[in-house]
């Protein structure tokens, strides 16, 4: 397999911890999201939307989007119920994170790490209030060890992306005690790696 990605991106970071975790072998091919590679042809062919992280089978199919990666990569494992309700709760829990986190945590640390926030405070202002919305939210929702129950899924692989990393957004994970637990949780699985990579950018 093939996973384009970016070192920096914690879509990308998700797919990269599901990957190793299952043990399964990939080859990563870097896609410079800020010299303009993501809009060549030949990336927009492998994602119309022209983002990462796309995963290409060794059938020479190719999935986009990292929600979909992770709920491919998970079918038949412990990574994902076969149980109706218990994989819909999964399903909450990653349509939250996309809807309600990302938003939020993923566009505020983007502005944040690339000297935007001076040039339009008022959009990072809205998209930390957002942030800080969606981790009280989660604050809340963890009653149990991991989101969707006693055990870890995709679910939390999918949340731990930009939550792990929200104090680069201007929220800080440790004013919340479940999160700060349940990251400590998160990365003690088995096969976990975090190797998210710093944002390095040059405003030409």
């Amino acid at each position: 397999m093939i996973l384009y990605d970016h070192p920096a991106s914690a879509n990308c970071l998700k797919v990269r911890i599901l990957l190793r975790q299952l043990g399964l072998s990939f080859e990563r091919v870097t896609v410079d999201l800020f010299s303009g590679e993501t809009r060549r042809p030949e990336h927009l062919a492998r994602n119309p939307d022209g983002r990462v992280p796309v995963l290409e089978l060794d059938s020479g199919d190719v999935l986009p989007e990292s929600a979909a990666i992770l709920l491919y990569l998970a079918e038949g494992t412990p990574f994902l119920p076969s149980a109706p309700l218990e994989r819909a709760r999964v399903h909450q829990w990653l349509f939250f994170e996309q809807n309600q986190v990302e938003p939020g945590l993923a566009v505020a640390r983007f502005m944040a790490l690339v000297g935007r926030v001076g040039k339009h405070p008022e959009v990072f202002a809205d998209r930390l209030r957002q942030g800080r919305r969606s981790l009280e939210s989660l604050e809340r929702g963890l009653v149990d060890p991991f989101v969707a129950g006693a055990s870890y899924t995709v679910a939390d692989t999918a949340l731990y992306g930009y939550v792990h990393c929200a104090s680069e957004a201007g929220a800080e994970p440790s004013e919340y005690p479940r999160i700060t637990a349940w990251l400590g949780r998160v990365e003690a699985t088995p096969g976990f790696v975090n190797d998210l990579e710093p944002i390095t950018w040059t405003d030409s």
